[in-house]
C-alpha cells in the first residue's frame, strides 16, 4: 500500500467539492478543525489523568 499522491489528492478534493458544493467547504473545514482541536484536547486529558492515576 502506498501513501497519497498528489494526483490522488486532487481527485479527493474535486470529488469533496462537488458532493459539498463550494459554498459548504468553508463550514465543513472549520468543523473538522473544531473537531480536531476537541480530539487533542481529549487525548491530552486523557494522557493527564493517567499521570495522576499512575503517582
Amino acid at each position: 500500500m502506498g501513501s497519497l499522491g498528489t494526483p490522488e489528492l486532487i481527485i479527493i478534493l474535486v470529488v469533496v467539492l462537488l458532493v459539498f458544493g463550494g459554498s459548504q467547504l468553508p463550514k465543513l473545514a472549520r468543523s473538522l478543525g473544531q473537531a480536531q482541536k476537541e480530539f487533542k484536547d481529549g487525548v491530552e486529558k486523557g494522557m493527564d489523568d493517567d499521570d495522576e492515576t499512575s503517582a
